[in-house]
Protein backbone atom coordinates (compact mmCIF):
# COMPACT_ATOMS: atom_id res chain seq x y z
CA UNK A 1 0.00 0.00 0.00
CA UNK A 2 1.50 3.37 -0.99
CA UNK A 3 2.07 5.83 1.83
CA UNK A 4 1.69 9.62 1.97
CA UNK A 5 2.17 12.25 4.67
CA UNK A 6 0.04 15.32 5.34
CA UNK A 7 1.42 18.30 7.28
CA UNK A 8 -1.12 21.01 8.10
CA UNK A 9 -1.29 24.31 9.92
CA UNK A 10 -3.28 23.48 13.05
CA UNK A 11 -3.88 27.18 13.70
CA UNK A 12 -6.11 27.36 10.62
CA UNK A 13 -9.47 25.56 10.85
CA UNK A 14 -9.65 25.32 7.05
CA UNK A 15 -6.33 23.50 6.87
CA UNK A 16 -7.41 21.08 9.62
CA UNK A 17 -10.70 20.35 7.86
CA UNK A 18 -9.11 19.76 4.47
CA UNK A 19 -6.42 17.53 6.00
CA UNK A 20 -9.15 15.17 7.22
CA UNK A 21 -10.94 15.35 3.86
CA UNK A 22 -7.66 14.46 2.13
CA UNK A 23 -7.13 11.54 4.47
CA UNK A 24 -10.55 10.19 3.48
CA UNK A 25 -9.73 10.76 -0.21
CA UNK A 26 -6.45 8.84 0.08
CA UNK A 27 -8.18 6.01 2.00
CA UNK A 28 -10.67 5.60 -0.85
CA UNK A 29 -7.80 5.39 -3.33
CA UNK A 30 -5.91 2.74 -1.33
CA UNK A 31 -3.24 4.98 0.20
CA UNK A 32 -2.04 4.94 3.79
CA UNK A 33 -1.87 8.43 5.30
CA UNK A 34 0.07 9.85 8.25
CA UNK A 35 -0.93 13.27 9.62
CA UNK A 36 1.26 15.76 11.44
CA UNK A 37 1.13 19.47 12.26
CA UNK A 38 3.61 22.03 11.01
CA UNK A 39 4.28 23.16 14.57
CA UNK A 40 7.02 20.54 14.86
CA UNK A 41 9.17 22.51 12.45
CA UNK A 42 8.67 25.85 14.22
CA UNK A 43 11.57 25.91 16.64
CA UNK A 44 10.41 28.97 18.55
CA UNK A 45 12.54 31.74 19.99
CA UNK A 46 14.97 31.87 22.85
CA UNK A 47 13.92 33.74 25.99
CA UNK A 48 16.03 35.94 28.28
CA UNK A 49 16.08 33.21 30.92
CA UNK A 50 16.80 30.54 28.29
CA UNK A 51 19.04 32.06 25.59
CA UNK A 52 19.44 28.77 23.71
CA UNK A 53 16.80 26.17 22.86
CA UNK A 54 18.69 23.56 20.88
CA UNK A 55 16.83 21.09 18.69
CA UNK A 56 19.06 18.95 16.42
CA UNK A 57 18.29 19.20 12.70
CA UNK A 58 17.71 15.48 12.25
CA UNK A 59 15.26 15.21 15.16
CA UNK A 60 12.40 17.19 13.57
CA UNK A 61 11.04 14.41 11.34
CA UNK A 62 7.41 13.81 12.43
CA UNK A 63 6.47 10.46 13.96
CA UNK A 64 5.53 7.95 11.26
CA UNK A 65 7.26 9.85 8.43
CA UNK A 66 10.02 7.94 6.65
CA UNK A 67 11.63 7.37 3.27
CA UNK A 68 8.96 4.85 2.28
CA UNK A 69 6.51 7.69 1.68
CA UNK A 70 5.82 8.62 -1.93
CA UNK A 71 5.41 12.29 -1.09
CA UNK A 72 4.12 14.74 1.52
CA UNK A 73 1.32 17.32 1.26
CA UNK A 74 1.64 20.63 3.12
CA UNK A 75 -1.57 22.56 3.86
CA UNK A 76 -1.02 26.17 4.81
CA UNK A 77 0.80 29.27 3.68
CA UNK A 78 4.49 29.91 3.10
CA UNK A 79 5.21 29.60 6.83
CA UNK A 80 3.82 26.07 6.86
CA UNK A 81 5.88 25.19 3.78
CA UNK A 82 9.06 26.49 5.44
CA UNK A 83 8.29 24.48 8.56
CA UNK A 84 7.41 21.33 6.59
CA UNK A 85 10.64 21.53 4.58
CA UNK A 86 12.58 21.66 7.82
CA UNK A 87 10.67 18.61 9.09
CA UNK A 88 11.01 16.31 6.09
CA UNK A 89 14.29 17.41 4.44
CA UNK A 90 16.36 14.72 6.28
CA UNK A 91 14.12 12.06 4.67
CA UNK A 92 14.50 13.48 1.14
CA UNK A 93 10.72 13.46 0.60
CA UNK A 94 9.12 15.57 -2.16
CA UNK A 95 6.57 18.12 -0.91
CA UNK A 96 3.33 19.23 -2.56
CA UNK A 97 2.36 22.61 -1.06
CA UNK A 98 -1.31 23.62 -1.24
CA UNK A 99 -2.07 27.21 -0.35
CA UNK A 100 -4.54 28.04 2.42
CA UNK A 101 -2.82 31.34 3.22
CA UNK A 102 -2.36 34.64 1.42
CA UNK A 103 0.83 35.05 -0.61
CA UNK A 104 1.58 31.37 -1.17
CA UNK A 105 4.80 32.13 -3.01
CA UNK A 106 6.15 28.61 -2.43
CA UNK A 107 2.89 26.72 -2.93
CA UNK A 108 1.92 24.84 -6.08
CA UNK A 109 -1.86 25.15 -6.12
CA UNK A 110 -4.91 26.39 -4.22
CA UNK A 111 -7.51 24.61 -2.09
CA UNK A 112 -10.13 24.88 -4.83
CA UNK A 113 -8.04 22.51 -7.01
CA UNK A 114 -6.72 20.03 -4.44
CA UNK A 115 -8.63 16.95 -5.64
CA UNK A 116 -7.69 17.53 -9.26
CA UNK A 117 -4.07 18.14 -8.31
CA UNK A 118 -3.81 15.05 -6.10
CA UNK A 119 -5.29 12.87 -8.85
CA UNK A 120 -2.53 14.10 -11.14
CA UNK A 121 0.20 13.56 -8.54
CA UNK A 122 -0.79 9.99 -7.60
CA UNK A 123 -0.66 9.15 -11.31
CA UNK A 124 2.96 10.34 -11.34
CA UNK A 125 2.36 13.34 -13.57
CA UNK A 126 4.55 15.93 -11.89
CA UNK A 127 8.08 17.31 -11.70
CA UNK A 128 10.25 17.87 -8.63
CA UNK A 129 11.99 21.22 -8.21
CA UNK A 130 15.05 21.06 -5.98
CA UNK A 131 15.86 24.05 -3.77
CA UNK A 132 19.05 24.45 -1.76
CA UNK A 133 18.78 24.88 2.01
CA UNK A 134 21.24 26.30 4.53
CA UNK A 135 22.40 24.75 7.76
CA UNK A 136 22.75 27.53 10.34
CA UNK A 137 24.70 26.79 13.52
CA UNK A 138 25.59 28.94 16.53
CA UNK A 139 28.73 28.24 18.56
CA UNK A 140 30.30 29.57 21.71
CA UNK A 141 33.83 28.86 22.86
CA UNK A 142 32.88 25.38 24.05
CA UNK A 143 31.02 24.15 20.98
CA UNK A 144 27.66 23.91 19.24
CA UNK A 145 24.73 25.66 20.94
CA UNK A 146 21.94 25.82 18.36
CA UNK A 147 21.19 24.72 14.79
CA UNK A 148 18.43 24.86 12.19
CA UNK A 149 17.76 24.30 8.52
CA UNK A 150 16.77 27.34 6.49
CA UNK A 151 15.02 27.48 3.13
CA UNK A 152 14.80 31.28 3.06
CA UNK A 153 17.29 33.19 5.16
CA UNK A 154 19.21 33.80 8.33
CA UNK A 155 18.94 37.28 9.86
CA UNK A 156 21.17 38.67 12.62
CA UNK A 157 20.22 41.99 14.22
CA UNK A 158 19.93 43.85 17.49
CA UNK A 159 16.83 44.05 19.66
CA UNK A 160 14.62 45.51 21.00
CA UNK A 161 15.59 48.76 19.26
CA UNK A 162 17.19 49.00 15.85
CA UNK A 163 20.68 50.45 15.92
CA UNK A 164 23.93 50.06 14.06
CA UNK A 165 25.89 46.90 14.72
CA UNK A 166 29.29 45.70 13.58
CA UNK A 167 29.90 42.34 11.96
CA UNK A 168 32.95 40.54 10.65
CA UNK A 169 31.98 38.17 7.84
CA UNK A 170 34.27 35.57 6.30
CA UNK A 171 33.18 33.78 3.14
CA UNK A 172 35.16 30.65 2.31
CA UNK A 173 38.82 31.26 1.63
CA UNK A 174 38.32 34.98 1.03
CA UNK A 175 39.51 37.70 3.36
CA UNK A 176 37.01 38.75 6.05
CA UNK A 177 34.98 41.90 5.52
CA UNK A 178 33.68 44.38 8.11
CA UNK A 179 30.07 45.47 7.89
CA UNK A 180 28.42 48.25 9.88
CA UNK A 181 24.65 47.96 9.55
CA UNK A 182 21.41 47.38 11.44
CA UNK A 183 21.85 43.69 10.66
CA UNK A 184 22.89 41.15 8.05
CA UNK A 185 20.93 38.65 5.97
CA UNK A 186 22.34 35.48 4.46
CA UNK A 187 19.79 34.08 2.03
CA UNK A 188 19.26 31.26 -0.42
CA UNK A 189 17.89 31.89 -3.94
CA UNK A 190 14.47 30.93 -2.56
CA UNK A 191 14.87 33.57 0.14
CA UNK A 192 15.89 36.21 -2.39
CA UNK A 193 12.19 37.03 -2.86
CA UNK A 194 11.59 37.32 0.89
CA UNK A 195 13.31 39.58 3.46
CA UNK A 196 16.42 39.94 1.28
CA UNK A 197 14.31 41.51 -1.48
CA UNK A 198 12.82 44.03 0.95
CA UNK A 199 16.35 44.90 2.11
CA UNK A 200 17.44 45.71 -1.45
CA UNK A 201 18.94 42.40 -2.55
CA UNK A 202 18.54 41.01 -6.08
CA UNK A 203 16.02 38.39 -7.12
CA UNK A 204 17.85 35.11 -7.85
CA UNK A 205 16.43 32.32 -9.99
CA UNK A 206 15.98 29.28 -7.68
CA UNK A 207 18.15 26.90 -9.69
CA UNK A 208 21.35 28.95 -9.41
CA UNK A 209 23.77 27.42 -6.84
CA UNK A 210 24.50 30.58 -4.85
CA UNK A 211 23.82 32.34 -1.56
CA UNK A 212 23.72 36.07 -0.99
CA UNK A 213 24.79 38.45 1.78
CA UNK A 214 22.60 41.52 2.24
CA UNK A 215 23.41 44.23 4.84
CA UNK A 216 20.31 45.77 6.45
CA UNK A 217 20.46 49.59 6.27
CA UNK A 218 24.28 49.66 5.99
CA UNK A 219 26.19 52.68 7.25
CA UNK A 220 28.23 52.84 4.06
CA UNK A 221 27.42 53.47 0.42
CA UNK A 222 29.94 50.73 -0.42
CA UNK A 223 28.12 48.00 1.51
CA UNK A 224 25.80 46.31 -0.95
CA UNK A 225 24.41 42.84 -1.57
CA UNK A 226 26.95 40.18 -2.51
CA UNK A 227 26.17 36.95 -4.37
CA UNK A 228 28.60 34.04 -3.99
CA UNK A 229 28.83 30.28 -4.61
CA UNK A 230 26.90 28.16 -2.12
CA UNK A 231 29.88 25.84 -1.83
CA UNK A 232 31.51 28.49 0.36
CA UNK A 233 31.12 28.34 4.15
CA UNK A 234 30.15 31.63 5.79
CA UNK A 235 31.32 32.64 9.26
CA UNK A 236 29.74 35.62 11.00
CA UNK A 237 31.37 37.16 14.07
CA UNK A 238 29.41 39.90 15.89
CA UNK A 239 31.73 42.72 16.97
CA UNK A 240 29.40 44.31 19.52
CA UNK A 241 29.13 44.71 23.27
CA UNK A 242 25.41 43.96 23.14
CA UNK A 243 23.45 40.78 22.67
CA UNK A 244 22.03 40.18 19.17
CA UNK A 245 19.14 38.09 17.89
CA UNK A 246 19.38 35.41 15.21
CA UNK A 247 16.19 34.59 13.28
CA UNK A 248 15.89 31.76 10.74
CA UNK A 249 13.00 31.74 8.24
CA UNK A 250 10.99 34.00 10.53
CA UNK A 251 10.00 31.18 12.90
CA UNK A 252 13.11 30.13 14.79
CA UNK A 253 15.86 31.94 16.59
CA UNK A 254 18.21 32.40 19.50
CA UNK A 255 20.31 35.04 21.20
CA UNK A 256 23.85 35.63 20.02
CA UNK A 257 26.31 37.03 22.55
CA UNK A 258 29.57 38.85 21.75
CA UNK A 259 31.71 35.72 22.17
CA UNK A 260 29.49 33.59 19.89
CA UNK A 261 29.91 33.01 16.18
CA UNK A 262 27.62 31.68 13.44
CA UNK A 263 28.45 29.16 10.72
CA UNK A 264 26.31 28.94 7.58
CA UNK A 265 26.79 26.32 4.90
CA UNK A 266 24.79 24.53 2.24
CA UNK A 267 22.83 21.71 3.79
CA UNK A 268 23.17 18.18 2.40
CA UNK A 269 19.36 18.11 2.61
CA UNK A 270 17.71 20.09 -0.21
CA UNK A 271 14.03 20.95 -0.28
CA UNK A 272 12.20 19.01 -3.01
CA UNK A 273 9.05 20.81 -4.14
CA UNK A 274 6.48 19.04 -6.29
CA UNK A 275 5.19 21.01 -9.27
CA UNK A 276 2.04 19.77 -11.00
CA UNK A 277 3.28 21.59 -14.10
CA UNK A 278 6.62 22.91 -15.25
CA UNK A 279 6.98 26.08 -13.23
CA UNK A 280 7.87 29.36 -14.85
CA UNK A 281 9.67 31.53 -12.29
CA UNK A 282 9.09 34.85 -14.04
CA UNK A 283 5.38 34.13 -14.19
CA UNK A 284 5.34 33.53 -10.43
CA UNK A 285 7.18 36.82 -9.90
CA UNK A 286 4.61 38.58 -12.03
CA UNK A 287 1.59 37.01 -10.32
CA UNK A 288 2.81 37.28 -6.73
CA UNK A 289 5.01 40.38 -6.74
CA UNK A 290 3.91 42.29 -9.83
CA UNK A 291 7.37 42.03 -11.42
CA UNK A 292 7.54 43.05 -15.08
CA UNK A 293 4.00 44.36 -15.30
CA UNK A 294 3.86 47.21 -17.82
CA UNK A 295 3.14 50.60 -16.30
CA UNK A 296 2.84 52.34 -19.67
CA UNK A 297 1.30 51.23 -22.94
CA UNK A 298 3.59 49.62 -25.49
CA UNK A 299 3.81 51.20 -28.95
CA UNK A 300 1.25 49.50 -31.15
CA UNK A 301 3.86 48.86 -33.83
CA UNK A 302 5.97 46.63 -31.57
CA UNK A 303 5.36 42.93 -32.00
CA UNK A 304 6.97 40.48 -29.63
CA UNK A 305 8.07 37.09 -30.97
Amino acid sequence: MPKVGIIFNDAKPTAQRVALEMQTWFDKHGWQTVLATGSGGILGYAKPDSPVCHTPIDSLVPHGFDRSMAFVVALGGDGTVLSACRQIAPCGLPLLAINTGHMGFLTDTYLTHWEETLSQIVEGRYVVEQRSMMAVRVYDREGLLWEALSLNEMVLHREPLTSMCHFEVKIGRHSPVDIAADGVIISTPTGSTAYALSAGGPVIEPGIPVFQLVPICPHSMASRALVFANTETVMVYPANQHRLVLVVDGNAGCYVYPDYHIKIERSPYPARLIRSHHGEFFQVLREKLGWGLPHISKPTSVELP
